[in-house]
């Protein structure tokens, strides 16, 4: 028997029924009815008030459907109204949910085929009034048409189970049966439902054929409206563009009549628009907008421009080149001697095939770490080797060391905190998750003046101390805890913890976070990731501060993809540099000669402009090594984290069993072998709890498992776990509480002795 269906939303059918919508803190959520008809969603507080009192409705065409939880949604048109919206259960969300989206396609198609004229040139042009709704209706008949064909698909599939099931219990009986009398009767009952299922049968190939011929006559028409539409909306944009540069000029030109003092006016500005950086206004404006500055300030010394410091007359050396070349005491450079060649291949990624639904299904709205998944998702590596390619841009630190001035210098450590994620773009695959006491050395003493150790220090929450220092003069520490939620369509990793960044010479200490990694078309299509938030990199000592902005990927933006944009400003606010590019490319920066808010300086409406001087770059994203496609998209840094090093610990993740049989191809192996790891490592977290409460317990009370299980003692004994080569401390300067390295493993290393290394293996 088939399951019962929730209504499907058809052309000109309403979808209805009660949700619960949010009010206000005080009455919390109200129960409301909500109707749902063409691209519309209204509500009501009842049913009786659909004919007189409509409380609300939102455009589905322009709107963002996001799933909370399990029965929480949220509906929003950029700002203007968002419904925070909870249904009775799992299944009721997902009814609306398939509803709304499906609304919303329909209404975003029928939007942009409203303004086609149609494909066939008619014998006589119609009206712009007669076409609109020529092609209205057309579209209208043809959607009705479809659905028509697949309310008779669905019809013939009820009545092909009804009869197949028949069929299948005649046959049975059939089975049964003595030959006699009966066998007869049972003869034509199977024969009648036979037949019956074969008419079934045939009637839903004919109602499947003619969908697909119905489908492939409107096709062509579609794609040739589609392309149609592309290139008006193109035409459309450059038109945009031309008036948006020229209203950026005649903006411009009103500000340095009226508000700049006369020394910034620049009569040239107006040939040279096309250099400008240009923000448009988007569903989410951009917070500034950068213009060249006055040229003169090429020229002219800064000590005559009262407000402004002497590094103002700058030209075309960067700023760091000059400090750098000023400063008599920083380091010499000097030639690192390579100790051995590092290997440039893995072996090529095998095509195992994978029903990713079949696994993914029961993981929505749960914590993935918590569930086992298959080597079929990961890449051979650990997440620790992947806090260790943090540092593949190390030069940006060792430059940053260098710098005389904490303004210049943050602007270094915002580009490493950028060039973090470059690695990302295309490694859709899941690193392994550690085994709680699993370490990674990264030791690149000789060859790169620096060495970094990782440990994981927390199994629930997973959890992962970094520690890396450098001859140059730098300390990096960071402690991440991922937390991630599969919502059906796109996974969400959100990092918890803090990164932080000491130089020795100067004592600066900066601290940052990280964003938020969503990968996208979990089920259908191609992986892509995208990084999305803020990031303010904090100068504790001296107050400075860089506001970093990594902009959400959007099909309507005239952006770049994957844009980042910061400003650096002092402890009063003050900007000294503009910064912009791309987390997967590049990233430049300008010094700030002059800004102006909005007439008003209304927040949130007006943005602010800054004239900078020519932007200089800061960091370039390494080349991917070549067949890097077939090799999971590994950086050449990437590609010898794994490689197998003598004198390592005996935790280090080039040790791991499963994680070298997957690089080696044998994923078969790799997944019983993950499971062994898995299934020791819970053995050994009972064990430790089993002791924590014979510790605490008196002699007379007996220890069994369900005291284990149900005894506080239980998650505080993990909170109390002791890592070998990381301990907890209070950060005085951050105020941060994290792990930091508090030594023995290098003197461990060289003296060969690793007694005190658990056995996780």
């Amino acid at each position: 028997m088939s399951e019962p269906k929730s209504p499907t939303p058809t052309p000109g059918d309403t979808y209805k029924g009660w949700l619960f919508k949010w009010t206000n803190y005080i009455k919390g959520y109200q129960r409301r009815w909500f109707v749902l008809s063409n691209g519309l969603l209204s509500y009501y507080r009842t049913q009786a008030e659909m004919g007189h009192t409509c409380r609300g409705t939102i455009n589905l065409a322009t709107a963002n459907i996001a799933v909370e939880d399990s029965c929480n949604f949220v509906i929003s048109n950029g700002g203007a109204q968002t419904y925070h919206l909870k249904a009775s259960s799992e299944v009721e969300r997902q009814r609306w949910i398939t509803a709304l989206e499906l609304a919303k396609a329909k209404a975003v198609h029928m939007q942009a085929e409203s303004d086609d004229s149609g494909d066939d040139c008619p014998t006589a042009p119609p009206t712009a009034g007669q076409a609109g709704s020529g092609r209205n209706a057309e579209i209208q008949s043809t959607l009705r048409t479809l659905n028509s064909k697949v309310e008779d698909l669905t019809t013939c599939n009820d009545l092909i189970v009804k009869h197949g099931s028949a069929l299948q219990r005649s046959l049975s009986e059939l089975e049964g049966i003595r030959v006699g009398g009966d066998m007869g009767e049972k003869i034509r009952q199977v024969t009648e439902r036979a037949t019956l299922f074969r008419i079934t049968s045939n009637a839903m190939i004919n109602a499947c054929r003619d969908f697909l011929s119905l489908a492939q006559n409107h096709s062509k028409r579609w794609q040739k409206a589609l392309q149609t539409e592309r290139d008006q909306r193109i035409r459309l944009e450059e038109t945009l563009e031309q008036l948006a540069k020229q209203h950026n000029h005649l903006e411009r030109a009103f500000r340095g009549a009226t508000v700049l003092p006369p020394s910034f006016s620049n009569p040239a500005l107006g040939s040279k628009d096309d250099d400008n950086e240009f923000f448009d206004a988007m569903e989410d404006p951009a917070e500034f907008i950068t213009v060249p500055a006055d040229p003169k300030y090429h020229r002219r010394s800064g000590s005559n421009i009262s407000g402004f410091s002497s590094e103002a007359g700058m030209d075309d050396q960067s700023f760091d080149e000059l400090s750098l070349a000023s400063n008599p005491e920083s380091p010499q450079p000097f030639e690192l001697e390579p100790v051995r060649k590092r290997r440039t291949r893995i072996p090529d990624k095998p095509n195992y095939y994978l029903n990713l639904w079949s696994i993914m299904k029961n993981c929505i709205g749960k914590e993935l770490s918590k569930i086992p998944m298959p080597v079929n998702f990961n890449e051979p590596l650990s997440m620790l080797q992947r806090l260790s390619e943090d540092l593949e841009y190390y030069e940006l630190l060792d430059k940053a060391a260098k710098c005389q001035s904490s303004l210049e210098q943050m602007c270094y450590v915002a580009a490493f905190t950028v060039s973090s994620y470059s690695t990302t773009v295309h490694r859709t695959g899941k690193p392994f998750n550690p085994l709680l006491g699993e370490t990674f050395e990264l030791d690149r003493l000789r060859e790169c003046g620096y060495r970094s150790l990782c440990e994981q220090v927390s199994h629930h929450p997973p959890a992962a101390a970094h520690h890396a220092f450098s001859e140059k003069g730098w300390t990096l520490r960071q402690e991440i805890t991922l937390a991630s939620k599969f919502r059906g369509k796109y996974l969400s990793i959100m990092p918890l913890g803090s990164i932080q960044c000491i130089f020795d010479k100067s004592s600066n200490h900066y601290s940052w976070k990280k964003v938020t990694t969503t990968v996208h078309n979990i089920i259908v299509g191609k992986l892509w990731i995208d990084q999305s938030g803020e990031i303010d990199v904090v100068n504790h000592k001296t107050g400075d501060r860089c506001h970093l902005k990594f902009a959400p990927y959007s099909y309507f933006s005239r952006d770049i993809p994957r844009k980042v944009t910061g400003v650096v400003t002092d402890k009063d606010g003050k900007a000294h540099y503009v910064l912009s590019g791309t987390w997967d490319e590049k990233m430049e920066f300008s010094r700030v000669m002059q800004s102006s808010k909005g007439e008003n300086g209304t927040e949130g409406k007006q943005r602010t402009v800054y004239q900078t001087l020519k932007a200089k770059g800061v960091w370039t994203k390494n080349p991917l090594p070549e067949g890097a496609e077939n090799m999971y998209f590994f950086s050449s840094l990437a590609l010898t984290l794994n490689e197998p090093e003598e004198g390592v610990a005996p935790t280090d993740s080039r040790r791991r069993p499963d994680q070298r049989l997957m690089e080696d191809g044998r994923w078969d192996e790799a997944n019983a072998e993950k499971q062994r790891l898995e299934e020791k490592q819970r053995t050994a977290r009972r064990e430790r709890e089993r002791e924590a409460v014979k510790a605490a317990s008196s002699p007379e009370e007996a220890v069994t498992e369900d005291s284990i299980n149900d005894s506080p003692l239980k998650s505080a004994h993990q909170d109390n776990y002791q890592a070998q080569w990381f301990e907890k401390i209070d950060d005085p300067v951050s105020g941060e509480t994290l792990h930091v390295y508090k030594g023995g493993y290098w003197e461990a290393k060289d003296q060969g002795s690793w007694d005190m290394c658990p056995d996780i293996f």
